[in-house]
């Protein structure tokens, strides 16, 4: 199974520190935000991985090179300019492949494990789902939530107890196919077009998750996971 990090954006919140410094080599409890994510999918058994990349790209290419350092491999998906989420995974699928992958926000933290990604994996390809989401409960910068989940596992953009997506999903291909390659797209609107016709699946997490998303959330992460160290 295949793996992707979106590590494109700017990451504006956090300025001045990712002024000179993209935002997933932040260094939290010791090392690179990005490794833990690394390490992490390793442990899992997923060592193929796609890494785009926009603002500093290359100072991450610089520092994880071809992932042998982190017992995976790596290969990158450079963006001119970043090309939202959906439009960076449509331009990555060459790297990505026939087969469900899972996708994995730069900036967060979740102690969700990816070894679950395998199974749900075989579900989506034997059940013709078109992705699975992890959702979260709503933390206070985004108390609206995005999707609803319901009794049968489906998720959906109608009227309910709206959840936050964690920005972790396993995809299959076909959910990208109209996307055009090299140009910006959102993700939303695909997944919400595809809900309407009982295609995507999720489940809620109920421990730790974080969008490492200003420098108080970094530095509050950066507290706990020295604490568990």
């Amino acid at each position: 199974m295949r793996a992707m990090i979106l590590a494109a954006g700017r990451g504006e919140r956090m300025r001045p520190l990712t002024d000179h410094l993209p935002k997933p080599l932040l260094p939290v409890a010791g090392k690179p935000l990005i490794v833990w994510h690394l390490e992490r999918l390793a442990a899992a058994g997923i060592t193929d991985i796609v890494i785009n990349h926009a603002w500093l790209g290359k100072r991450i290419e610089q520092a994880l090179g071809d992932g042998s350092d982190f017992n995976v491999r790596i290969r990158y998906s450079p963006e001119a300019v970043a090309l939202e989420t959906a439009g960076g995974i449509a331009t990555a699928g060459p790297l990505l492949g026939t087969e469900p992958f899972l996708v994995i926000n730069g900036d967060i933290w979740c102690d969700w494990d990816p070894l679950a990604a395998h199974a749900i994996s075989e579900q989506l390809r034997q059940t013709g789902q078109l992705a699975w989401l992890l959702l979260v409960d709503n933390p206070e910068h985004h108390p609206q939530g995005d999707f609803v989940r319901l009794n049968d596992g489906h998720l959906s953009d109608q009227t309910g107890v709206r959840k936050t997506f964690s920005g972790i999903g396993v995809y299959q291909p076909a959910l990208f196919a109209n996307t055009v390659v090299g140009q910006p797209a959102k993700l939303a609107p695909l997944l919400r077009a595809a809900m309407a016709d009982k295609k995507i699946i999720g489940d809620l997490h109920t421990t730790f998750w974080l969008d490492v998303g200003t420098p108080e959330r970094l530095a509050a992460l950066e507290y706990r996971l020295k604490q568990q160290l």
